[in-house]
């Protein structure tokens, strides 16, 4: 099996040499049909982290979000989903709550993930992931959803952050003791943040079922549900415990 470790640290790296020229971009913004924006700077660090990944893994399906497109194949030797300005709103907004979110995969099998919010400087990849010892705290997504409002109303400590990568950052660190999405996000918002929370122990549901590692395809929305297990930590309680 491939060590992706290098790779992934040679993407953090790029992507700190590259944050001069993505300020540069930050205000350069288009929108979507949906009315979400797009900003120079997701097309440029998109395309900088694909020509990277491809000179590197040969026999790539890249999946980016601002360049894939629906039914494309994905039946490759290798597998990369990207985010590459998770947050956009965020970020075009001049807050430093965004991040990069990058998925590897050998066909169906995880080879290692990377999330990065790279104002805060906070990096997470596999076999590298920090622990926080005890939160109350509950994140949920941004896209409004009734069962949003009834979390923040049951909460006493709910989050809404605009940031994917934030949230699932934070959760499998410990420093939210759940992360909620109840109206579905796509592949590239999710898929590093679900897989390094299954590496870390963490609950994690799928569309209300056990997550078991497996790849998410970039054709559909999934909804998801995370718990860190504080149980995992010696010595430390369990949330409310």
């Amino acid at each position: 099996m491939t060590d992706i470790a290098p790779l992934l640290r040679d993407v953090v790296r790029f992507i700190e040499e590259a944050l001069p020229a993505l300020r540069e971009r930050r205000y350069d913004i288009v929108w979507k049909p949906d009315g979400s924006p797009v900003t120079a700077a997701d097309v440029y660090l998109e395309q900088g982290i694909a020509d990277l990944l491809r000179a590197r893994l040969g026999d790539l399906a890249f999946i980016g979000e601002e360049s894939w497109q629906a039914g494309a194949p994905i039946g490759r030797q290798w597998r990369a989903v990207l985010d590459p300005i998770d947050g956009t709103e965020n970020f075009c907004s001049g807050l430093k709550e965004w991040g990069t979110s990058l998925s590897i995969w050998r066909g169906d099998v995880h080879a290692g993930s990377l999330l990065m919010m790279p104002e805060l400087g906070e990096v997470m990849m596999s076999g590298a992931i920090p622990r926080i010892p005890r939160s109350r705290i509950v994140g949920f997504s941004s896209s409004w959803n009734e069962a949003i409002g009834q979390g923040l109303a049951r909460e006493p400590e709910g989050r809404i952050m605009g940031c994917a990568v934030y949230n699932l950052f934070n959760v499998i660190r410990g420093a939210f003791a759940r992360f909620v999405n109840p109206k579905g996000a796509r592949s590239w918002d999710l898929l590093a943040g679900v897989a390094l929370a299954h590496e870390a122990g963490c609950g994690v549901l799928i569309n209300d079922r056990d997550y078991d590692g497996r790849f998410l395809e970039p054709d559909q929305r999934y909804r998801v549900d995370i718990c860190h297990r504080y149980d995992l930590h010696s010595g430390q309680r369990a949330v409310g415990g």
